[in-house]
């Protein structure tokens, strides 16, 4: 397995044995992303402002950054400071903006906004799955034109079914026993989901889908090009990012304060994406984008798990077949050729 598909070459058991367990940990915590934002709801709402949240979680992430280079978990290189390398990751951080931005937009454009389930099968966490299963698509082929590799047929098939298998899970993955609690906040509203799609929010899953895929392999293009630690890489963008994101809290109008409405669950979301933004770029540093594809599909196996337990939600014939598809697009992309 090489570096492109995923893999570390020519590592020891134990280091291989590291790389797996830090993909299982980022795979866990995309998956009880969900859940834990339904365990933050007052009265069936998100009590703080998504916009503190993102800024809260960038500010951690550049907070650990900073705090391995301090401490010497990652060598700073030796001479000058090379802050002029610091530059390409403006764009990396204004396209991850953009990109989390256009989430929170389509929501209007996308499924009526009358309908409230559970935040782990609401209309944003449905579009969540719905709009990652479209990025593999995106990413896919950019990560061949920018990076220039070549995908065989077997590799190809296996992105086809994580993208089907994608379809599956969004489709009816996980439904309401109908014995939620009324008036609790993990109570839903009665009746199907019907998909709806304005010709704007097509437009706007167009633009996403392409930012998506485009931000990622830039990224990678960049940490792997720059002979820099990825602690100082990080540091380099998630300034970025911080500044970016004050911004924007900054210009989003009045509302809550920063820290109005958190809770010890909100703390627990904040700093589980900053630690998996961390995994995701030594992903991408090392690994690849595709491998942070499969990260992402293979969470939705969590996500339902983890929803089942906790919010009590039942898991369907689609989640399985979704499971079992996803277990065949991994054997065919990382297994033996």
């Amino acid at each position: 397995m090489s570096v492109e598909d995923g893999g570390m070459p020519g590592l020891g058991r134990p280091r291989q044995a590291r790389w797996t367990l830090m993909l299982l940990l980022s795979t866990a915590i995309c998956g009880a992303h969900a859940p834990l934002l339904a365990l933050c709801h007052v009265n069936g709402k998100v009590p703080f402002r998504p916009s503190s949240a993102v800024l809260l979680t960038e500010l951690t992430k550049l907070l650990l950054c900073a705090l391995s280079l301090l401490v010497g978990w990652q060598a700073w290189p030796q001479g000058a400071p090379p802050w002029h390398q610091a530059a390409p990751f403006a764009l990396s951080a204004l396209l991850y903006g953009a990109n989390n931005n256009l989430v929170i937009y389509l929501q209007c454009y996308m499924d009526p906004s009358t309908f409230q389930v559970l935040p782990a099968s609401s209309t944003f966490s449905s579009i969540l799955r719905f709009l990652s299963n479209l990025k593999i698509g995106s990413t896919a082929l950019f990560y061949c034109l920018c990076l220039w590799h070549r995908l065989s047929a077997r590799q190809g098939l296996a992105l086809l079914l994580l993208m089907v298998a994608g379809a599956c899970y969004a489709a009816g993955g996980l439904q309401d026993p109908g014995n939620t609690l009324p008036g609790s906040p993990l109570a839903v509203a009665a009746g199907p989901m019907p998909l709806h799609i304005t010709p704007l929010g097509l437009l706007l899953l167009i633009l996403y889908c392409l930012i998506s895929g485009l931000s990622s392999v830039y990224t990678e293009l960049l940490m792997k090009r720059q002979r820099l630690p990825l602690a100082l890489q990080n540091l380099f963008l998630y300034t970025f990012g911080v500044l970016l994101n004050l911004g924007l809290h900054a210009g989003g109008g009045p509302g809550p304060g920063l820290l109005e409405g958190f809770s010890g669950w909100a703390a627990l979301v904040v700093l589980s994406q900053a630690v998996n933004g961390l995994l995701m770029s030594a992903v991408m540093k090392h690994g690849s984008s595709i491998t942070r594809l499969f990260v992402v599909s293979c969470s939705f196996v969590v996500n339902a798990v983890f929803s089942a337990a906790l919010l009590r939600l039942q898991l369907t014939a689609a989640f399985f077949l979704a499971t079992l598809l996803i277990g065949l697009a991994v054997r065919l992309y990382y297994g033996s050729r």
